[in-house]
């Protein structure tokens, strides 16, 4: 027997009814904000996330599935959506077009992880980037989109996170500080970390393991470094937060893992979740598309994990089912009937289901019992002559003669959600 590969899950009917709840709520809200959806291709060059992302990211360094496309290019499954998503809006000109434009994205990506709850190396991510306005009025819109789908979805726990990056000029001149610092710490960070400190040490700040985050718990704050311009934006962000209602909590180990990302840095948290505890996290990251080759165009952005929001979905939140109709057809002549008669349903909109396997009225009940049905039509040799059906309720047992003509639109009246 072939297994599937670790940390790529399949995801059975049973489950599915949560992911598309999910995403038809996600494409519900990106909708209500204005946000078009953008479908980019799952494999990219890989120069594309080593420019964006950064070539001295976990990602980059270790968690990307690159190889090699028979011409000798490299190339990449991707790992994030923003990156993508801003190769396309240059590529394709997209600045020459009135700004702002707003995009969401819905799809998986791929990292080469470790597997647990809530973290595979094939995940799902939706996504939304707003190209064109350096306005922190963009970060609170992309920010209250984040917090009202989580909250839609009727998430436990939710604590809003926030930072301020600052400029790349303000980091440039925190970085020594911060530096410093961590070297006067050295032997007790983890190996990780101790190699962080000459390639990414920001990250140092967000590291997991809990000997870390001890040795740093008096690190200078990068917020207490930014700009005067960089502080103003931040408290407008704020301010805009508290003035549509949605509370946060200042986190300055809130560094992010993309070195694309400034100004504005947010998660929304969930203690459902243990150490591994943001369920959506975005920001802002103005230099991205000039990086790429476009115009200097300022943006910002949040992406947030379906599996961890379908880990935490509760079951209350989905809207109850309806199961379909069961047609018991037997005998040479209501055989075919309701071949017929499921076609006709079917056109009608009604999910109508049967098992061609049961020859008996016994067999189709207990077919009609396993399959969910609250209506079970009974269609023998006898009904097929009269040209009309017994609707069957399984739940009550009571039972009534419909005529062919007027089974689609009784069932219809009965089944429609009041």
């Amino acid at each position: 027997m072939i297994k599937g590969i670790k940390g790529v899950k399949d995801i059975l009917p049973e489950e599915t009814p949560r992911w598309r709840f999910i995403e038809e709520t996600a494409r519900r809200w990106a909708g209500r904000y204005g946000f078009q959806e953008v479908r980019i291709p799952i494999f990219e060059v890989t120069a594309l996330f080593a420019r964006s992302i950064g070539a001295s990211t976990d990602i980059v360094e270790k968690e990307m599935y690159t190889f090699p496309d028979r011409d000798g290019t490299s190339l990449t499954l991707r790992p994030e959506g923003t990156a993508g998503t801003v190769r396309a809006f240059v590529e394709h000109n997209r600045a020459s077009d009135p700004l702002p434009q707003k995009y969401y994205y819905l799809g998986p990506m791929f990292r080469h992880e470790r597997p647990q709850a809530g973290r595979l190396r094939q995940f799902h991510q939706f996504g939304v980037e707003f190209f064109g306005t350096e306005d922190p009025r963009a970060d609170v819109e992309v920010i209250s989109l984040l917090w009202g789908l989580l909250s839609d979805l009727v998430l436990p726990d939710l604590t809003l996170e926030m930072n301020s990056l600052g400029s790349s000029t303000d980091r440039a001149a925190y970085l020594p500080v911060l530096v410093s610092f961590l070297k006067g710490r050295l032997n007790r960070l983890c190996a990780n970390c101790q190699r962080r400190i000459e390639t990414n040490p920001l990250r140092v700040l967000d590291c997991k393991v809990p000997e870390c985050r001890a040795a740093t718990e008096d690190a200078p704050e990068l917020l207490s470094h930014i700009s005067s311009e960089a502080r103003q934006h931040f408290q407008q962000v704020l301010d805009g937060l508290a003035a549509l209602g949605i509370s946060h909590r200042l986190n300055p180990r809130l560094v992010r893992g993309l070195d694309y990302y400034c100004l504005t840095a947010f998660e929304i948290t969930s203690s459902h979740l243990g150490a591994q505890n943001a369920v959506g996290a975005g920001g802002r990251y103005d230099g991205l598309v000039e990086a790429l080759g476009g115009p200097k165009t300022p943006a910002v952005g949040f992406a947030v994990g379906l599996e961890r929001v379908s880990l935490m979905l509760p079951d209350r939140s989905l809207p109850p089912g309806i199961p379909p109709v069961y047609v018991a057809a037997f005998g040479p002549e209501g055989g075919p009937a309701g071949i017929r008669l499921l076609e006709e349903l079917r056109r009608a909109g009604i999910s109508a289901v049967t098992d061609y396997r049961s020859t008996t009225l016994k067999a189709h009940l207990r077919q009609a019992d396993r399959a969910g049905s609250r209506y079970t039509i009974l269609l023998g040799d006898d009904e097929a002559r009269r040209g009309s059906v017994v609707v069957r309720n399984m739940d009550t047992k009571a039972q009534s003669d419909v005529s062919f003509a007027d089974i689609s639109r009784s069932l219809l009246s009965q089944i429609s959600p009041s």
